[in-house]
């Protein structure tokens, strides 16, 4: 009987049980279908339609959950196996160790990438994205990833925004109690103004209020409340963009449309109320010492003093951290969009300040506006740095010929004359602290940015160029 050429051993041919991108397929193939037929990746509950008492029984739980991928492109790309590679490598580590390990994954299909592939193409949003998931779940069962399928949610089921619609109005329907520490319902509040346990302001009763006082009354507590703020608007793709969605240029990362700011109104989340909480159970935590220090960073508590100042379009409320400093303000900066500019601004100089205004409505412009106002006691100017939407919408200059100031005029490259001849734009004195002005030294705490956000890595894997080229096909 002759020789097998393939596996002789003065053969040229490659050795016989050489480990090929195809013998690694067939090997990691085979073993997939045996844990998608066994469970190996299954977590059990302790009861119900997923219940193992058994299984569950002395064993320490772990919840692990990966980011979910947008299903808006036709697949995975490498940078998904990066991070998804690094927690399947603790989730496999934690189940060797005997934990009961619930490694899991969803998809987030709402969003701007799929709505316009759908005007593109003229695909159904829902037929797209549903044929992506289907991709994306093939590929990931490819890459030998431990999620358990069972648990895998898209948030375009209907079953699931269900309870987020649910969460939504419980939020709207709740206020935060300060006192308590803690949110309560809506009605709770009702009936404490009803029963004068708390005061509604101005003098007035509860009943005395028509019924849309008392709605404008209790949005000023709803921890979810309507309101107009400055957003990104791109007519071009006619929607609201996040502050990722649009390039350095002011445009459109998809399209390439311009984008504005303009104030439109939308629903606003009340989350400064938890701004004590989130630092004080940040002690709670059992997390790297520099990750807690970061988050405390983030949410930036700032304590000091809210003031009122006169002027004749009415009140403007500041915030400051140096109360014991008002004496020497000489001027104050507002936003584009206080309600007050217009009635601040002269007839003579509204077309100067209107301009401006427009401009500093792109927040990406590389000009910082100077726009306002004039050199005597208490100037207001207008100023594109601040915006009304973190609760402050004024800021108070100590010092005319700042070299802030000047530094911001050198470093746009602002003419000098151009910059004297906008301070001259509107013409108002506003009424200083010890000069008959209202002063108002409520203790406040501004909570500026909030958010939690955590990537790391434990590992790398790096998978052969060819296998990743089988997994990716």
């Amino acid at each position: 009987m002759s020789e097998n050429p393939s596996t002789s051993p003065n053969s040229s041919g490659p050795p016989p049980y050489r480990y090929s991108a195809r013998l690694a397929a067939d090997i990691e193939s085979r073993w997939q279908d045996w844990w998608e037929e066994n469970g190996t990746f299954d977590a059990p509950n302790p009861a119900g339609p997923l219940g193992d008492p058994a299984k569950v029984a002395g064993r320490e739980k772990l919840f692990i959950m990966d980011m979910f991928p947008y299903p808006s492109g036709a697949g995975l790309h490498v940078g998904h196996p990066l991070g998804y590679i690094a927690t399947d490598v603790f989730a496999r580590y934690k189940r060797m160790k005997g934990f009961n390990v619930l490694h899991t994954l969803g998809y987030d299909s709402f969003g701007l990438p799929a709505e316009q592939h759908a005007i593109t193409t003229g695909i159904h949003p829902r037929v797209n994205t549903e044929s992506n998931i289907a991709n994306m779940r093939r590929q990931l069962r490819r890459l030998g990833l431990g999620h358990d399928p069972r648990r895998s949610i898209s948030t375009t089921d209907e079953s699931y925004y269900r309870w987020t619609q649910w969460i939504f109005l419980q939020i709207f329907n709740s206020w935060y109690d300060t006192a308590a520490g803690r949110a309560r319902h809506i009605d709770e509040l009702i009936a404490e103004f009803e029963s004068g346990a708390r005061e509604v302001g101005n003098g007035r009763s509860w009943s005395s209020l028509s019924a849309g006082e008392r709605r404008d009354v209790l949005d000023d507590f709803r921890l979810v409340y309507l309101t107009d703020a400055p957003v990104n608007w791109c007519p071009g793709l006619g929607t609201i963009l996040a502050n990722e969605e649009v390039t350095a240029e002011g445009r459109s990362d998809i399209g390439n449309y311009p984008v504005f700011k303009r104030n439109m109104k939308q629903w606003m989340m009340r989350i400064t109320a938890y701004g004590d909480r989130l630092i004080d159970d940040l002690d709670r935590l059992d997390w790297p010492e520099p990750i807690k220090l970061m988050q405390r960073n983030w949410i930036g508590r700032s304590e000091g003093a809210r003031v009122t100042f006169s002027s004749p379009a009415g009140d403007l409320v500041v915030f400051t951290t140096r109360p014991d400093t008002l004496f020497g303000a000489t001027f104050m900066v507002l936003s584009p969009e206080h309600p007050l500019v217009g009635a601040l601004t002269t007839d003579a100089q509204r077309g100067v300040v209107d301009a401006e205004a427009e401009m500093t409505n792109n927040a990406y412009t590389d000009v910082v506006q100077l726009t306002a106002i004039s050199y005597t006691d208490g100037a207001v100017e207008l100023f594109a740095d601040k915006a009304p939407s973190i609760g402050v919408q004024n800021q108070i200059k100590r010092d005319l010929e700042d070299a802030l100031e000047l530094y911001r005029v050198k470093e746009n490259k602002i003419p000098i004359e151009t910059y004297k001849s906008i301070r001259q734009a509107v013409n108002i004195s506003i009424i200083k602290p010890g000069s008959g002005g209202k002063k108002d030294y409520t203790s406040v705490r501004a909570m500026v940015g909030f958010g939690f956000a955590l990537v790391i890595y434990f590992f790398i894997f790096f998978y052969g160029v060819q296998v990743m080229r089988g997994v990716m096909e």
